[in-house]
């Protein structure tokens, strides 16, 4: 688990329609139902109080009523990155079928174990839970009950080696087309380059570059705005990962470019 220090998101850009935020790794979105702590959700309804009844709420599996205000997509608690948020009822119905027809484009940097041996790809593996415990999610055998599909592309940044172990590794960037939970770390694990320090999908792996949290960020949005205007929206990296691609730099042995 992720047991750096919690901070605030930092707000990146705001109108009367949106609110754009860069998330901090360990922070969660909402409330799970099951324990009490810091949430985007708390910081939204603490900092915009009048957007408590924008968006839907979620009920717990022990029939809690958690509020949304303004979400209309996630990043997982160990993620760092952008995120919008509805600031009215119409841009959150907006904003929700744009994610759901795929017309926002979605960019994360990340750093996976290993060189694959193309510069790119298309991976298109469907995701179920595990039958095994700790049940995760799964794009190989031993999935049961519902599967969705899922899409993610991907493509080579930079190449190169931890200085310290010489453990390969490579700074990636992955377009997710879909939004299922857990698919970028998923789906790297299935082509066989999970995440550094991943502790779900690359329990067996060395930590690498002091990190303790997922080597992975949700860089940018691109997506057209209520009022017609397209923009793209970009979160600087965090100091762990900054630190990180600039080794990675440094150290290149193959550069793709973007």
């Amino acid at each position: 688990m992720y047991d750096g220090a919690i901070m605030e998101p930092l707000v990146i850009f705001e109108d009367g329609a949106v609110l754009v935020i860069n998330k901090p790794a360990g922070l969660i979105v909402h409330s799970d139902g099951r324990t009490i702590e810091p949430s985007v959700c708390d910081w939204v309804l603490a900092h915009y109080p009048e957007l408590r009844a924008v968006g839907e709420v979620w009920t717990s599996p022990q029939g809690e009523v958690i509020p949304r205000p303004g979400i209309v997509h996630r990043l997982d608690r160990t993620t760092s990155g952008v995120m919008i948020l509805a600031k009215t009822q119409e841009s959150h119905a907006y904003l929700k079928e744009q994610f759901q027809s795929r017309k926002i484009d979605k960019r994360y940097d990340a750093v996976v174990y290993g060189h694959p041996k193309a510069n790119d790809g298309l991976i298109e593996m469907e995701i179920g839970r595990t039958k095994t415990e700790p049940r995760r999610w799964s794009a190989q055998h031993g999935k049961k009950g519902k599967l969705r599909a899922a899409i993610t592309e991907w493509k080579v940044v930079a190449r190169a080696s931890d200085p310290e172990t010489g453990e390969k590794v490579t700074h990636i960037e992955a377009r997710p087309k879909t939004g299922r939970t857990h698919q970028i770390r998923v789906h790297l694990k299935a082509i066989h380059h999970p995440i550094v320090s991943d502790h779900l999908y690359a329990p067996n792996h060395p930590q690498l570059f002091g990190l303790t949290r997922p080597a992975l960020h949700a860089k940018s949005l691109a997506l057209t705005q209520l009022a017609g205007e397209q923009r793209t929206f970009t979160a600087p990296y965090p100091l762990d990962l900054q630190k990180v691609f600039d080794t990675i730099a440094k150290n290149s042995i193959i550069e793709s470019g973007r």
